[in-house]
């Protein structure tokens, strides 16, 4: 990807960041999805001549932020869009939150098959894709126990940010739908990615 398509996609970001939180109907909520983002893009963005990703992964990263953004600007119980996808399916909730375990599956998943196969960690044709389902699958887990540590420390404060919406298994519904996040990048994204991959290493060489 060049460099004035990531700067522009940098720049919607950031435009999408101002909004949602001049917006946002819980600043605190809002901030504490958000953290991600002001965490991973800035990173992205000082490493990108040096260690620069494929364009797939830079996408879904991409709208893995906006996704996470409308989540904190709405409240993930309360997204509109949500709402819309409950009434078509008939569902008792809103389920916008778990497209964003969906994406948190999905992005972990194929950014740790790039850094896996690029720096010859693990090789074969099966383990790399077993070993990103495992690591997805500890962030995940590890996300859980940050809602959970935050729960503890501003009690129900906590149940915007939580987003449980009255279901006992929110927490093993968000761990699955990570793991088809997990399991969509290793098998209907790997041989593409990997394309971009070796086209990207040819490049660099």
């Amino acid at each position: 990807m060049t460099s004035t398509l990531l700067k522009s996609a940098a720049l919607v970001l950031l435009t999408i960041l101002v909004w949602t939180g001049i917006n946002a109907g819980d600043k605190i909520t809002w901030l504490m999805e958000v953290t991600p983002v002001t965490i991973v893009v800035p990173i992205l963005w000082a490493t990108y001549a040096r260690y620069s990703l494929t364009p797939l992964l830079y996408t879904l990263i991409f709208f893995h932020a906006i996704i996470l953004m409308i989540g904190g600007q709405y409240t993930y119980a309360k997204v509109p869009i949500g709402f819309d996808v409950q009434a078509w399916l008939g569902l008792s909730r809103n389920p916008y939150d778990k497209l964003g375990h969906f994406f948190q599956g999905l992005v972990p998943a194929l950014a740790a098959r790039e850094i896996l196969i690029r720096g010859q960690y693990v090789r074969g044709r099966k383990m790399p894709g077993f070993v990103v389902c495992c690591i997805a699958l500890a962030i995940s887990a590890f996300y859980e126990l940050i809602e959970w540590w935050v729960a503890l420390a501003l009690g129900q404060g906590a149940d915007l940010f939580l987003g449980t919406q009255g279901d006992p298994w929110d927490t093993q519904s968000d761990m699955f739908c990570a793991l088809l996040g997990a399991l969509t990048t290793v098998i209907f994204l790997a041989g593409y990615h990997q394309r971009q991959l070796t086209s990207l290493l040819q490049q660099r060489d």
